[in-house]
């Protein structure tokens, strides 16, 4: 048997690798505080659930268009479109199985073999996977640190852009950073696409997902409407992690090119889920705040936590639910020279498993610093106390 040449080019989402190590430690009846993978252990919203239940019992369990059923389209339209000052309308909405699938479809509909797209390092692994998966040129643009936090290195990604670059795929409200950009660093972004003629995936899963603030999306700048490719998600801010329900909000022509795609790909998304999407839309919201306000108590919990830690220097962000601490003094101070030990050591120790800087894209050239990812969306705020006291003590006794 011969496999395909272009699956060597095939990342995959690594938190889910660092889940293995984790399984594989628990099975041996160790107790596991999950920080490594950005999942919800919070129940969907009661009024979700119901919907879907009637529409099972309604009988919306076959096909329905590739694009997506008219009134979660419209729906979509309408909230995406007023959050942020645009006049989107259901022929700009393609439904999707999740928030991921926008990623490979853009991709596969602005990007010839050969041609290079921007994405950002540290980030979201599945970018650049996609593109080397489809033959693309991967040119990642990476960030620097700041009093607050991190900023795209925008001199970089200036240096980056030739005359077969495409399109630029642009995280804010950042995975795994928890990052966003300045009202400046956005509309740099946006000047470079337009100087350049790119088109920009707009990756806004956890533009809802925020503690304070107003999010701004890089669509509402001018110029930007036409370029830009919004990706949404369920997952987030109605903890749909595993229901598979997102959205492309595009172009008209880019819109109708991924629909196509859906045709080829999966037929449609599942009817009764997309029902069940209109409701937690249209419905009520007292349980998606509930859940904001939850994450952010578990924000503030394990944000206090890693600050207390001699040596991390870790940023409190405004949204998302991931910290991304700084530990080359505290590595230095134990005697590791190799994150992937560091965080394999305090597994055991601990039992507190999280991602590396490592686990989301290829480390640049001339990157000395070591970080680390935690996740605090899937742990209570007595488990993250817990847990993380018991790494700052490992620590400490260091």
């Amino acid at each position: 048997m011969t496999l395909a040449d272009r699956l060597a080019n095939l990342g995959t989402e690594t938190a889910f690798a660092v889940s293995l190590a984790a399984a594989d430690w628990a099975s041996k009846g160790n107790r596991v505080y999950p920080f490594h993978l950005g999942d919800i252990n919070l129940a969907t919203p009661a009024n979700i659930a119901e919907a879907m239940n009637v529409a099972i019992a309604e009988g919306k369990t076959g096909y329905c268009p590739a694009a997506g059923i008219m009134p979660l389209r419209e729906a979509l339209a309408h909230d995406v479109g007023s959050r942020r000052g645009l006049p989107y309308t259901a022929a700009n909405v393609v439904v999707q199985p999740g928030g991921k699938p926008v990623i490979g479809k853009f991709i596969q509909t602005v990007m010839n073999p050969g041609d290079g797209v921007l994405y950002p390092n540290p980030g979201y692994p599945i970018y650049e996977s996609m593109i080397e998966y489809y033959g693309g040129q991967s040119l990642a643009y990476r960030y620097v640190q700041t009093d607050t936090g991190f900023a795209i290195d925008l001199d970089h990604l200036r240096s980056l852009i030739t005359p077969s670059t495409t399109a630029i795929i642009y995280n804010n409200l950042q995975n795994p950073l928890g990052c966003e950009s300045s009202p400046q660093e956005m509309q740099a972004v946006a000047d470079l696409a337009i100087e350049h003629d790119l088109t920009v995936l707009a990756d806004e899963a956890y533009y809802e997902m925020r503690y304070s603030g107003q999010s701004q999306s890089i669509a509402a700048l001018p110029g930007m409407f036409e370029r830009t490719v919004i990706l949404y998600t369920f997952s987030k801010k109605f903890a749909m992690t595993g229901w598979r329900l997102g959205a492309a909000v595009a172009p008209v022509a880019i819109a109708d090119s991924i629909a196509k795609l859906n045709t080829n790909d999966e037929s449609c998304t599942t009817h009764f889920v997309q029902a069940a999407g209109v409701e937690g839309i249209v419905g009520s919201q007292t349980g998606p705040l509930a859940i904001l306000a939850e994450l952010q108590r578990r924000r503030d919990a394990a944000w206090g936590q890693l600050a207390q830690i001699d040596g991390f220097v870790c940023p409190k962000p405004d949204a998302t639910f991931y910290l991304f601490p700084k530990v080359t003094d505290v590595m230095a101070r134990m005697g590791f020279d190799e994150v992937g030990a560091f965080a394999t050591a305090a597994l055991h120790a601990t039992g507190v498993s999280f991602c590396t800087r490592k686990h989301f894209g290829r480390p640049q050239p001339g990157e000395v610093d070591h970080f680390v990812r935690f996740a605090y969306s899937g742990l209570s705020v007595a488990d993250i106390e817990e847990g993380l006291t018991g790494l700052r003590s490992w620590i400490d006794a260091s």
